[in-house]
């Protein structure tokens, strides 16, 4: 019969060394990881979308105000309104601002939006605005999550069916797990060489449709912008799949012209005035191919970043910079002007609302007619932009999120 192994001296110390090594190993671990950076706290109320507004108030008063620097316009979903200012995502009581959840890390906000029922967080890293992580929006619970190389500033751009982070150098695009489905752009460390089709470009404004994302860049040497159309879902997200790429038709200043809007497979640009023409849309399609063009009465903000237009039933608002323009769904065409708002609009009850000074302007969908004003004392000479949720009126101005709701309701 074999003797009983003996465990020796040496055995025991090695043993307890690999122990140490071990949780020294899993300390370092940990005090390196977002986990020990992040903190996260839910919510288990009950969330419930609130009655759609049966008619527009006739005066608005501030009901409560949060900080919220790092999103473009207000985040509602349902009854809850995030905020995402410094380092944490909040989510707010629509009626109260009362907070519900909260999640922070020990990083800086990028960017948040409100997507596919949840709340979108983009944060700063070593590599960029690429710490992506969603929010549930009713209780704060974690989602999907990415980590991507990108630019240290991003826009993310609402297409409906997925995500455009944008950075001047590079973009992805998010379907709704965070799954990247196209790269585009500067590439630290290109896995396949000569995937991207372009380099050293600059990417100016972006937005899509289900098949095509179009991007707006300018090219060295190149004499005015060029419009680069690709397949959203290619068969590698590294190795984006155009089917057209173009010089826009005239030179016009360096990051004036903007993409306004993708609509089955039809794409308007922004042109501002050139040597073949004044201020217009020009519309192209899928082959980038130009097909129509429509004459705008007023020339856009100079520069204005101002993002796609919004869709709105059977409209598209356009918010230029300086004025917001209603647009046909089908081929762009021009419904009419209304001018000097402060930023984009929003519905309620039949009617759009728009930002203007010291007030909310009424507007017919149908004609562009302003029927009555709603006075708002608010501080002049910042960015304004509307979203309403129920009998709610959100306003995003500058780095703040303001709730408004009717006299005598709260």
């Amino acid at each position: 019969m074999l003797v009983p192994e003996r465990r020796t001296r040496a055995d025991l110390i090695v043993a307890a060394v690999l122990v140490v090594a071990v949780l020294v190993a899993v300390c370092v671990v940990w005090s390196r990881s977002d986990a020990r950076g992040t903190t996260s706290i839910t919510w288990d109320g009950a969330a419930a979308a609130p009655p759609v507004a049966e008619s527009v108030p006739d005066t608005l008063e501030e009901s409560w105000r949060a900080p919220s620097s790092a999103t473009a316009h207000a985040v509602v979903i349902a009854d809850t309104v995030a905020t995402a200012d410094g380092d944490t995502v909040v989510g707010r009581d629509l009626r109260t601002g009362a907070e519900r959840w909260s999640y922070r890390r020990d990083r800086p906000l990028c960017a948040a939006v409100g997507v596919w029922g949840s709340v979108v967080s983009v944060y700063n890293d070593p590599r960029g605005c690429g710490q992506v992580t969603a929010l549930d929006a009713g209780t704060g619970a974690r989602g999907a999550q990415r980590s991507s190389d990108t630019d240290s500033e991003v826009r993310l751009v609402d297409t409906g069916t997925h995500l455009i982070a944008l950075g001047d150098t590079r973009l992805e695009v998010w379907r709704s797990d965070l799954v990247r489905t196209v790269e585009y752009g500067r590439v630290d460390a290109p896995v396949n060489p000569n995937a991207q089709p372009r380099s050293g470009c600059v990417l100016r404004s972006a937005d899509a449709d289900d098949n095509h994302v179009a991007v707006l860049e300018q090219c060295a040497r190149e004499p005015a912008g060029r419009l680069t159309l690709l397949d959203t879902t290619p068969e590698d997200s590294q190795k984006p799949e155009e089917f057209a790429s173009s010089i826009l038709p005239a030179a016009v200043p360096d990051g004036d012209a903007q993409i306004v809007a993708v609509v089955d497979d039809h794409t308007a640009v922004y042109l501002p005035p050139g040597p073949d023409g004044g201020a217009r849309l020009e519309v192209f399609d899928a082959s980038g191919s130009a097909v129509d063009r429509h004459e705008l009465p007023q020339v856009a903000g100079a520069g204005a970043a101002t993002g796609p237009a919004d869709g709105f039933d059977d409209l598209l608002l356009w918010w230029t910079g300086t004025d917001t323009v209603a647009l046909d769904t089908e081929d762009f065409t021009p419904l009419w002007t209304v001018e000097s708002t402060l930023g984009r609009g929003s519905r309620m009850a039949g009617s759009v609302l728009l930002p203007i000074d010291d007030a909310i302007a009424v507007v017919d969908p149908a004609t562009g007619e302003i029927s009555r004003t709603i006075d708002v004392d608010r501080d002049r000479g910042t960015t304004v932009s509307l979203s309403v949720a129920g009998d709610t009126v959100l306003e995003q101005r500058g780095d703040d999120v303001v709730a408004l709701t009717e006299v005598g309701t709260q």
